[in-house]
């Protein structure tokens, strides 16, 4: 059963998103197998739907302004959100924001 405990990753939101997460900047979230970037975000957004919306569009893809890193890996350089994880990696969610 401890073995299942560390199939994990931490993800880390920005201020912004954390508000509609609990005020929780850092979260650990189980990994499927396969574990992908798409599942993480589906199992984040089942919690918190309003991060579902402010992280993907209505087609499931990453919206413009969001970036997404695995151990500081821009997603969009490696598979997508098809990317695969590994547990213990980090992913870091960045959501850029407009001023004027």
């Amino acid at each position: 059963m401890a073995q299942q405990e560390t199939q994990v990753v931490t993800v880390v939101v920005p201020s912004l998103l954390a508000k509609v997460m609990d005020d929780r900047r850092e979260l650990q979230v189980g990994l499927d197998e396969p574990a992908t970037v798409a599942g993480v975000l589906d199992r984040l957004a089942a919690d918190y739907p309003v991060f579902g919306r402010r992280v993907r569009n209505e087609l499931g893809d990453i919206r413009r302004y969001v970036n997404l890193y695995v151990d500081g890996e821009d997603i969009r350089g490696l598979d997508g959100i098809g990317t695969q994880l590994r547990p213990g990696q980090e992913l870091l969610i960045i959501q850029s924001v407009a001023g004027g």
